[in-house]
């Protein structure tokens, strides 16, 4: 098998180790997934270093938040120890908003930098590209009312995360990547930078 080859499904499986290690709070291997330097996780709710993500996500996992990962499809372009790779996923959170029980269904993709760490293959930097989501009452007698200016501050990308997360008491990010525009376009600036040896993975 060429190197490349191992290259992919080794960062195919980090990534996959990612979402069911984070999900399933077996925080000590979800640790190992990322660059012990420069780890960077940016997200509706948080952006910031990994070792402080990790935290955040433990804390809200033990409090008894509900977000959970689903994946799809994956490519993944590989540059000798750096690499790019980005795989379709949906993120679902069930919590109340104004007492009422809801599912929030978010579809995007995870777009990761990635680096080559004492041999084995790290996530420098996570960005999610939110492409559409959606807002579901848990009780199909249940009646809710959304906030249509609440609703509004968001792009339409994450507009129902964003407004169940804000009601849950998270404060949420405008501005992050959609499926198009100038956002998503210089995160993928940022990926071709990053494969052609830029000394950062971009504006985290």
């Amino acid at each position: 098998m060429a190197k490349v080859d191992e290259d992919r499904i080794a960062i195919r499986e980090l990534v996959e180790n990612w979402a069911l290690w984070r999900d399933a709070g077996l925080w000590e291997r979800f640790a190992t997934l990322w660059h012990p330097v420069d780890g960077w996780m940016s997200a509706t709710w948080f952006q910031g270093p990994a070792n402080e993500f990790i935290t955040r996500s433990r804390e809200g996992f033990e409090a008894g938040v509900s977000i959970l990962h689903f994946l799809g499809g994956h490519t993944c372009d590989v540059a000798g120890e750096r690499a790019v790779a980005q795989t379709k996923m949906t993120i679902n959170q069930r919590a109340a908003v104004d007492g009422v029980e809801v599912d929030v269904v978010c579809t995007g993709r995870f777009y990761d930098f990635l680096a080559v760490h004492h041999g084995v293959w790290k996530l420098v930097r996570r960005q999610p590209i939110y492409e559409k989501d959606r807002l579901d009452v848990v009780d199909p007698a249940a009646t809710l009312a959304l906030d249509a200016e609440l609703l509004g501050r968001f792009p339409v990308g994450y507009r129902h995360l964003g407004y169940l997360q804000t009601k849950a008491g998270f404060t949420v990010k405008g501005g992050l990547p959609g499926l198009v525009g100038p956002a998503v376009q210089r995160l993928y600036d940022e990926g071709a930078e990053w494969l052609a040896g830029s000394p950062t993975p971009g504006t985290v």
